[in-house]
């Protein structure tokens, strides 16, 4: 990874990153139109085309900033969720908040599949094969990453909505006046530090899990 220059590593993390977040997002409002609110399929967000889902700044600006930093962080323009119209709101509202974090784990199954790929065409056609491999791990990495992220108990992230939802109504509407303060809190936690600290293990250890483990850890981890 060090013997790549800036204009790699962009092309490399570009594609992976885009689809990471903005097919994240997708799914929330895939499951939510299958569970009773319709509201991002008529607002046409429940789509695979990345352009529906950019923010200039969390999809393209903080994940190219912070891919230098160790700990990838960004977003996509949320996809609008009614949850009164969920069939049952608390269980529901956990499932749609749980889509995203599943998409990032389907997408990184697919970027390790591609390094298999990769590796299977690397001597007979190298220049495929070589991007392959690269764009693969960063898939891998990213895609990981944005799962362990997003599944963290804070709010407004997936993993505060499903807390939420878990606890009892009136521990969760003590829970829910802490939102307004979860973006400041995610970003203070990243910039100390902390936040890397608490979710590397976990990433790590489900990288581990997924086929081809080995040559990711050996190009971005080494």
């Amino acid at each position: 990874m060090d013997s790549l220059n800036l204009i790699q590593k962009i092309a490399i993390f570009a594609l992976p990153a885009i689809f990471a977040i903005t097919l994240h997002e997708a799914a929330h409002g895939w499951v939510a139109s299958k569970l009773g609110d319709r509201t991002a399929l008529m607002l046409g967000r429940v789509t695979l085309n990345p352009l529906k889902h950019i923010d200039p700044v969390g999809t393209i600006l903080v994940p190219l900033v912070t891919m230098f930093t160790g700990f990838i962080f960004g977003w996509a323009k949320p996809v609008p969720v009614n949850f009164k119209n969920l069939h049952h709101e608390r269980r529901d509202s956990a499932l749609v908040a749980l889509a995203g974090p599943m998409a990032n784990l389907v997408m990184a199954i697919f970027w390790a599949l591609m390094i298999k790929l990769g590796v299977l065409l690397l001597a007979e056609t190298r220049w495929v094969a070589v991007p392959l491999i690269y764009m693969g791990g960063a898939g891998v990495l990213i895609n990981i990453i944005l799962m362990v992220l997003n599944l963290t108990p804070v709010l407004p992230l997936d993993g505060g909505r499903v807390i939420s939802a878990l606890l009892p109504p009136r521990a969760a509407l003590v829970y829910s006046r802490l939102e307004p303060y979860g973006l400041l809190i995610i970003i203070l936690l990243l910039v100390t530090g902390v936040l890397g600290r608490l979710l590397w293990p976990l990433a790590l250890f489900i990288i581990n899990l997924l086929p081809a483990s080995h040559i990711v850890l050996q190009l971005f981890l080494h």
